[in-house]
């Protein structure tokens, strides 16, 4: 266990733009983006005796950040009959966290054509998204691209284990068609 001291009077110089950045790829609404963070804020300030410094401080607030919004969209969901729930993931490359991004060996390494292919493999992959149905896309990208846990994913939008993994299965396979077509 680190003894590493955590300060929260820096915590909105060092950390807010990037939480911010992170929240408003996935909510899309400044005010909600705004209002999750500082939620962030107030709920690591109330646990700061529970910071072990396993993690950075960076790391610590954002895993809070995404209990944060999985809350938001729960919250949401729990309305029944409601508009189905959109994610939009931000395709900016320098937003960290892409995971385009950390995928590649060593991002410090990268030629010309390197950077040319990944942007150009990023467009298609977001295109083929957005012409996947709108379950399939949310699902896809909850469970591929953000890495959310299975269950985590099941308990949000009110679905089975067995019904995710058909989902699943078939945003990757429509995925993969629609890139053979369109990237390769």
């Amino acid at each position: 266990m680190s003894n590493h001291q955590i300060n929260p009077n820096k915590w909105i110089d060092l950390y807010s733009d990037y939480l911010y950045n992170y929240t408003i790829s996935r909510v899309s609404d400044r005010e909600i983006a705004q209002d999750l963070v500082q939620d962030t804020f107030l709920a690591a300030l109330k646990s700061m005796k529970n910071f072990k410094g396993e993690a950075s401080e960076r790391t610590w607030l954002i895993s809070i950040l995404k209990r944060k919004v999985i809350d938001h969209y729960r919250k949401i969901n729990s309305n029944k009959g409601k508009a189905e729930v959109r994610i939009t993931y931000n395709d900016d490359s320098e937003t960290e966290g892409d995971w385009l991004e950390e995928r590649v060996a060593d991002p410090f390494d990268k030629t010309a054509e390197d950077t040319m292919q990944n942007s150009e493999l990023g467009n298609a992959i977001f295109n083929c998204l957005s012409k996947l149905p709108q379950k399939q896309a949310q699902v896809f990208r909850m469970k591929t691209i953000e890495g959310y846990e299975t269950e985590v994913i099941c308990n949000e939008l009110n679905i089975t284990a067995s019904n995710l993994w058909v989902i699943i299965h078939r945003a990757r396979t429509a995925m993969a068609d629609c890139l053979k077509e369109n990237w390769f």
